[in-house]
């Protein structure tokens, strides 16, 4: 009888403790991987951060030069089970590797901003960006201009010519910016 109260503990001990780093990693603090080269120079590819789950935990606008983790399928809505669900303890349990939906930008543009792409730089509300950050200048063979509209975010790479970002998926509405980082 011991012996069951004393695996009983260890069993209780561990339960809390994985329920607890699920909350933790769900909403407070989750590490991530860089995959590719979209963030270059800034990030590097199989680099390791951690990023601030509560921005999206408590809905919070991420601030322009924030560099965000968001879910590329702005196409759908996410339910309270993709919280769980995408977190990189039930990727590795289940080998999903969905790298692919989530991408690492940096935000250029808050909802209600003008963005302008035209000669080779981004202009905002008219202002030129200062962008230390970026790789090279880009290759833009066209202007754009962008109007982002409510609950939204625009995210670019920091490598403009090599990344897929809102110039290609369009504006990521709030509730798929999954934190920043830390």
């Amino acid at each position: 009888m011991r012996i069951f109260r004393e695996a009983m503990r260890w069993v209780f001990s561990i339960a809390v403790s994985f329920i607890l780093a699920l909350f933790v990693c769900t909403y407070i603090i989750q590490p991530t991987k860089v995959s590719g080269h979209s963030m270059e120079p800034t990030l590097h590819d199989t680099e390791r951060l951690f990023i601030l789950k509560w921005t999206h935990t408590f809905s919070m606008t991420p601030n322009y030069g924030d560099i965000v983790v968001i879910d590329s399928r702005i196409d759908r809505n996410r339910t309270f089970s993709d919280e769980f669900l995408d977190n990189p303890f039930f990727n590795f349990l289940t080998h999903n590797d969905e790298h692919e939906i989530f991408f690492i930008k940096r935000v250029i543009g808050k909802p209600g901003d003008t963005l302008e792409i035209r000669d080779h730089h981004v202009y905002r509300n008219g202002q030129l960006l200062k962008e230390p950050y970026i790789k090279e200048m880009m290759l833009d063979l066209s202007e754009q201009t962008f109007v982002v509209p409510k609950d939204h975010i625009f995210v670019m790479g920091d490598n403009r010519n090599h990344s897929k970002d809102s110039r290609d998926i369009g504006f990521i509405p709030l509730s798929h910016v999954l934190g920043k980082k830390l």
